[in-house]
């Protein structure tokens, strides 16, 4: 059997993390009240993306713990603008990463060795995960 390519957490960032928490961020922006035409505005996607992540056709291939949903939740009444949108975004990145989320989503997705921790891989810089 050939072994498979190594996914780089980058990379789990950017095809796994960030698709699902753009579909977060529409279902509570939804649940909010927004109209589809607004979240779109907002999230600055399309509003045929804004029903794919509510009606769960995109961005379902991973799921967050219950405390970065908590966190998705505190964000999404917040992004105004695309200034918000931006710092909003940084902020889950970093929580995502500080929470071991994205060590948890990593190994559920990619063949990493067992013993892969954040410190052992520079995954970690002081008191917080990069």
């Amino acid at each position: 059997m050939p072994q498979q390519s190594l996914i780089q957490p980058q990379e789990i960032e950017m095809f796994y993390i960030m698709p699902t928490l753009r579909r977060e961020l529409a279902i509570e922006m939804k649940n909010l009240g927004l109209k589809q035409n607004k979240i779109a505005d907002l999230l600055q996607i399309k509003k045929s993306t804004v029903s794919q992540y509510v009606n769960n056709q995109r961005g379902s291939k991973i799921e967050f713990s219950i405390g970065i949903k908590q966190e998705i939740s505190k964000s999404a009444p917040k992004i105004t603008d695309t200034l918000s949108l931006i710092r909003e975004t940084q902020r889950l990145i970093r929580e995502i990463r500080q929470s071991c989320e994205l060590c948890r989503i990593h190994k559920q997705l990619a063949n990493v060795p067992k013993n892969c921790e954040p410190e052992a891989v520079l995954c970690f810089v002081g008191d917080n995960h990069v």
